[in-house]
């Protein structure tokens, strides 16, 4: 009887230990699926302008905003970011033949979703690069027209490209660079019947921001 019992209790400790060998296995392959970012952004427009009737170019304002960034990781490689944040821009149309005109302001918001890659080793817990591509939806709203009666921009669909990497302080926190090129055009409409009866002038205008962004972060 004392051999069974003494038999049980050896069967019994060695399927403790082995239950506690997997989760000590499973906490270390574990990595947490979210993290959240909030940055200072830079943006600044490479812009270029086709502008009817009067030619000339566009030259559209740098600004720098704060922006929030959730990514979902689906491996500890593949993820997917989505970033929030609205800017303001002033706009001038130059070198027409009207001489230089401002077109007063506009803000955009351009929620963007890219996939990416990110380059997780082991034995490097704290440098993690990564690569992404994605779209992009860009809102125009509350456009003031400067020296003309109206502009109308046309909400436009883009694409991004994107390079950064995350400075790991510890297993939650971290600092985070990242740069993207928005590649974004949208058809323009400008109403200058307060200037010439009648006076429409259509423009097709690449804006194509660059988007520098650093701040910081937290996994959960």
């Amino acid at each position: 009887m004392r051999k069974i019992v003494f038999a049980l209790m050896a069967m019994s400790l060695m399927t403790v230990n082995f239950v506690n060998a997997q989760d000590n296995e499973e906490k270390t392959t574990e990595f947490k699926k979210w993290q959240v970012r909030l940055r200072a952004l830079g943006v600044a427009p490479d812009e270029s302008a086709t502008i009817g009737i009067i030619g000339g170019d566009v030259a559209i304002s740098n600004t720098i905003v704060p922006e929030l960034d959730f990514t979902y990781f689906f491996t500890e490689n593949f993820a997917a970011e989505l970033i929030l944040g609205t800017t303001k821009h002033d706009v001038q149309a130059i070198n027409t033949a009207a001489g230089d005109v401002n077109l007063g302001s506009v803000w955009l918001l351009p929620p963007t979703l890219t996939a990416q890659y990110h380059f997780y080793t082991s034995e490097n817990k704290v440098f993690k690069p990564y690569i992404g591509a994605g779209v992009n939806y860009t809102l125009f709203y509350n456009v003031k027209s400067g020296d003309v009666a109206d502009v109308k921009y046309d909400n436009a669909l883009g694409y991004a490209a994107q390079l950064g990497f995350d400075l790991m302080v510890d297993d939650t926190f971290f600092i985070n660079l990242d740069v993207k090129r928005l590649f974004l055009s949208t058809d323009v409409t400008v109403d200058a019947s307060n200037l010439a009866p009648g006076l429409s002038i259509p423009a097709e205008v690449d804006i194509n921001p660059w988007l520098i962004g650093v701040g910081v972060g937290m996994k959960f």
